[in-house]
């Protein structure tokens, strides 16, 4: 049995796109994982492919968006599930519109998920990690968080924001033993692409595929505990953003 197999790893947004390939990419490494979205049928369902690598894997239902009940769910979670050594912070939603025409509602609605309840989710763990002096933890950020776009600026903003959330944090877990890491792919075909609050039009086949993302995150979460990657910016080798 391999040290990672003894690994219990939380994913958010793990019912497609990146997160559901980092669950299957654990999972193949012997990595136990507890798997987060909205919807409890297509976790069920990525659940059920996890399982067969012989890994303990359970789906828990939650929607993030509701970020005042995030904390005590995540302890809840992560009491159950752990002890956790790996938090994968994914989920997240794109927004595309000038910042002229962006409604409060819509800044809030983004910036509660890309931002807030990663912080939330971090909080819900975080004791965890620090009674035993381990952990690794994964915000999924964006070439966004290092870059503007014009037309993504409150897309940018929170991923700006998650970036910095993801550095304060590693300068301050270090001592309690817990690494931190910000992963910034570029474009990378999910059904991001699909929702009513995007309006792009780029070449999807040029993108980064879900699973080459995934690989790179499991890297992350497999070094050795002497070594952290704390920024990882992964592009397309097509050129594409």
């Amino acid at each position: 049995m391999s040290a990672s197999s003894e690994k219990r790893a939380l994913i958010t947004g793990a019912s497609s796109g990146i997160g559901k390939a980092t669950a299957l990419a654990f999972a193949q490494a012997g990595i136990h994982v507890g798997l987060l979205s909205r919807s409890q049928e297509k976790l069920e369902a990525v659940v059920k492919e996890a399982a067969k690598a012989g890994v303990t894997a359970k789906a828990y239902p939650i929607d993030l968006a509701e970020v005042d009940q995030v904390k005590a769910k995540m302890q809840a979670i992560a009491a159950d599930f752990g002890p956790i050594d790996i938090l994968v912070n994914n989920a997240g939603r794109g927004y595309t519109k000038n910042i002229m025409d962006t409604p409060l509602s819509d800044w809030q609605k983004v910036i509660d998920l890309n931002v807030t309840s990663v912080f939330q989710c971090i909080q819900g763990v975080l004791p965890q990690m620090r009674d035993q002096q381990s952990g690794t933890i994964i915000n999924i950020v964006s070439i966004a968080g290092q870059q503007v776009f014009p037309g993504w600026g409150l897309y940018c903003v929170s991923k700006f924001g998650l970036m910095a959330l993801s550095k304060t944090l590693a300068a301050e877990e270090r001592s309690h033993g817990i690494r931190v890491s910000a992963i910034c792919p570029g474009s990378v075909n999910t059904p991001i692409w699909d929702t009513d609050t995007v309006d792009a039009d780029f070449d999807r086949s040029a993108m980064l595929n879900p699973e080459t993302v995934a690989q790179s995150i499991l890297v992350t979460a497999l070094l050795p505990e002497q070594a952290v990657i704390e920024e990882l910016t992964l592009m397309p080798s097509a050129g594409a953003f």
